[in-house]
C-alpha cells in the first residue's frame, strides 16, 4: 500500500483549518484523522464519523499549495 493522506484544506470549516495528515498505512492515518477531527473540530468519535474520513482518502501526499493545486 502506498502514502495516503487527508487534508482538511478541502472541506470549508468554521476554523479555516489548513492541516494536511499523511501516512503510510490507512489504518495509521485513521486514528490520526480521528483524533484531530475530535480535538480541533469537535467530532464525536463515531463508526459514521471513521467512514466519512477514510471515503476523504488519497494516494499520494498533500499538495503544497492546496487542493487547488493539485486540480
Amino acid at each position: 500500500m502506498g502514502r495516503k493522506y487527508i487534508d482538511c484544506r478541502e472541506f470549508p470549516s468554521d476554523i479555516n483549518c489548513t492541516v494536511a495528515l499523511s501516512a503510510d498505512s490507512e489504518s495509521e492515518l485513521l486514528e490520526a484523522a480521528v483524533g484531530h477531527a475530535v480535538q480541533a473540530h469537535k467530532h464525536s468519535d463515531t463508526p459514521e464519523l471513521r467512514e466519512q474520513l477514510k471515503s476523504m482518502f488519497h494516494d499520494g501526499t498533500p499538495p503544497l499549495g492546496g487542493p487547488a493545486a493539485a486540480a
